[in-house]
């Protein structure tokens, strides 16, 4: 009897969760083909003279990044934009990354100007160039913070109306502010006020002056098991929950923000290590209880290359972090779960990331423990479980397939056949390794999260290489 149960259990979660994945999916497809119908024939260059395109101040937190820090103001200052600032924020860093700004960029000390009030660390000195080269460039020193503090830091000494929270390790693609500033102007029954776009993955890509020369995939199989994971979660996932104005976070890598909500907000909470997901559930409930109707715009064009965790110990401290943030994003806000007054964010955006983000991995987790005892004391009928599993496996193997042919044919990054070969073989292994693992993780994450743990953990950076052709396997 129990064996019954337990597969007839395990068959209506599987087909529950396929479903909803492959609605994602549909919803997804449909808006890329809109947005790609709606951009053929998009004059960016319009944009890009106009005197009426909207000020943006591009903020970029660092802490210890001295081996790419170069690299990556210099890619910033390659951005196609006519009316922008860029403001690198040192939040306390040990190592030299200061050091290397002030002597590569030629600057000195000016006096401090505030054009908003969100409470920080102690700023230190406010620095800008001599080179008129670079009169673009703003560096704030303060004490360390946290990265939520420095992009608090970076917005208090802005000029302008938006700004574009970025990782300072990402390289961003020269037209990523035209495409990001585009649903600003273009929505007039509803405020943006906020848009992000696709991250990729930077690992093994050939890198110089701050932007990608060649495409590559990763050498290492943790990064590229996380190339298949951002276009599931970017393309199949946030593409859907924009369109159906559901969407819960912009990626801390790359987001573009309404000064103006964001600062009547209070900035970014710097209590939580999920800041990025918590500053837009904040904005969106506000602007619910305020009754102004608003939207939070995903861009499916690849704006962003990241490096990623390309090792267990830095992948466990990355995903142990976003578990902890979205569980206290989650937890602040549950005033929002199934709550009609804030529209689909409470009835759809939240519940689904309550459940699938937050909920199944602790599900999933038990399920195995569960299965393994049934097994061991022979209380499934092992036939008809082995064949759901194979169907399970095969539906996510084929989701993976279907993510990647997505991005083929629509924004093909990957253009050599080999990158592809290396690519397919990964769905395969997915299901067996690296799910499994991020399970373990997010488990990990709550343990960390109930004993109180609020580090902000750190990342190996390994650079980005610009003389070295990648290696491949």
């Amino acid at each position: 009897m129990i064996d019954i149960i337990f597969n007839n259990l395990f068959l209506a979660i599987a087909l529950l969760i396929m479903l909803i994945y492959l609605l994602l999916g549909v919803i997804s497809l449909v808006e890329l083909l809109e947005y790609k119908r709606g951009h053929r024939h998009a004059d960016f260059n319009a944009m890009l003279s106009s005197p009426l395109s909207p000020g943006i101040t591009v903020i970029a937190p660092a802490y210890n990044e001295s081996k790419t820090i170069i690299e990556n103001i210099k890619g910033l200052s390659s951005i196609h934009y006519n009316n922008y600032e860029i403001v690198v924020v040192n939040d306390g860093s040990r190592d030299d990354t200061l050091e290397k700004i002030i002597k590569e960029f030629s600057l000195e000390k000016v006096e401090e100007e505030l054009y908003s009030t969100i409470p920080t660390q102690p700023v230190r000195g406010v620095y800008k160039s001599k080179n008129k080269a670079y009169s673009f460039l703003t560096v704030v020193d303060k004490k360390n913070g946290g990265k939520a503090d420095a992009l608090n830091a970076g917005i208090n000494v802005s000029r302008n109306p938006y700004f574009v929270g970025i990782d300072v390790d990402s390289v961003i693609v020269p037209d990523a502010l035209l495409k990001l500033a585009k649903p600003f102007l273009s929505y007039t029954t509803k405020r943006v006020v906020a848009t992000g776009g696709v991250i990729r993955v930077a690992n093994s890509c050939k890198i110089e002056n701050g932007q990608v020369m060649q495409v590559n995939v990763p050498d290492k199989f943790w990064a590229r098991f996380q190339i298949i994971e951002y276009l599931r979660s970017f393309l199949m996932g946030r593409m859907a929950w924009s369109k159906l104005n559901g969407l819960l976070i912009v990626s801390g890598a790359l987001g573009m923000f309404d000064k103006e909500v964001v600062v009547q907000c209070g900035g970014y909470n710097s209590n939580t290590v999920g800041e990025d997901m918590e500053l837009i559930v904040r904005m969106r409930r506000y602007l619910y209880e305020q009754g102004i109707k608003h939207r939070v715009v995903y861009v499916p064009d690849p704006l962003c290359w990241t490096e990623v965790p390309d090792n267990l110990k830095s992948l466990q401290r990355q995903r142990n972090r976003w578990t902890r943030g979205n569980m206290d994003t989650l937890l602040i806000h549950r005033k929002l779960f199934l709550n009609p007054r804030y529209g689909r964010l409470g009835m759809l955006g939240y519940p689904f990331w309550f459940f699938f983000e937050w909920m199944a991995p602790l599900l999933e987790g038990l399920g195995y423990i569960f299965m393994i005892y049934l097994i061991i004391v022979s209380a499934i009928n092992l036939h008809v479980f082995l064949f759901l599993l194979a169907f399970v496996y095969l539906f996510s193997v084929s989701f993976s397939f279907y993510a990647v042919l997505f991005d083929e044919f629509t924004f093909h990054r990957y253009h050599r056949f080999e990158h592809l070969r290396r690519l397919f073989l990964i769905p395969f292994l997915e299901p067996l390794i690296y799910h499994p693992l991020n399970v373990y993780f997010a488990i990990r994450g709550n343990i960390s999260f109930f004993r109180g743990n609020r580090q902000w953990g750190s990342m190996d950076r390994k650079g980005f290489d610009d003389k070295s052709e990648p290696k491949t396997t």
